[in-house]
């Protein structure tokens, strides 16, 4: 059983009856701050959640639901986010650099001040209708 507890007050945020948070209903929680580098999101729905300056470092979160979430700030660094779903995510000045955002769809998604500098975006969803296409 993994308990997510609140920074400040330690509080109990949310109970999660498993070994890992891969495929979590952790949508629309506060989890600003959080410390989850490593962690095992694959599959899980953090749609709405705010997420804001938390560290995902290396994270795994392939296939992910992170639509609407507000991801400002945040340590993405090296962090798997092939596949998910970042629409009208707030990724602004979070540090996407050397992740792999191929498949990923982005539409609407707030990327100003984002480092993706050495991501793979590679058949990710921009602009409705437009894909980035890694050349061979």
């Amino acid at each position: 059983m993994i308990e997510i507890k609140h920074r400040e007050t330690g509080a109990v945020l949310h109970t999660v009856n498993a070994d890992t948070l891969s495929g979590a209903d952790l949508s629309g929680l506060d989890l600003s701050g959080l410390d989850l580098r490593g962690s095992d999101l694959r599959g899980s729905d953090l749609s709405g959640s705010n997420l804001r300056g938390s560290n995902l470092r290396g994270s795994d979160l392939r296939g992910s639901d992170l639509r609407g979430s507000d991801l400002r700030g945040s340590n993405l660094r090296g962090s798997n986010l092939s596949g998910s779903d970042l629409i009208r995510s707030n990724l602004s000045y979070a540090n996407l650099s050397g992740s792999d955002l191929s498949h990923a769809n982005l539409i609407g998604a707030n990327l100003i001040g984002a480092d993706l500098s050495g991501a793979d975006l590679s058949d990710a969803i921009i602009i409705p209708g437009w894909k980035m296409i890694k050349e061979a």
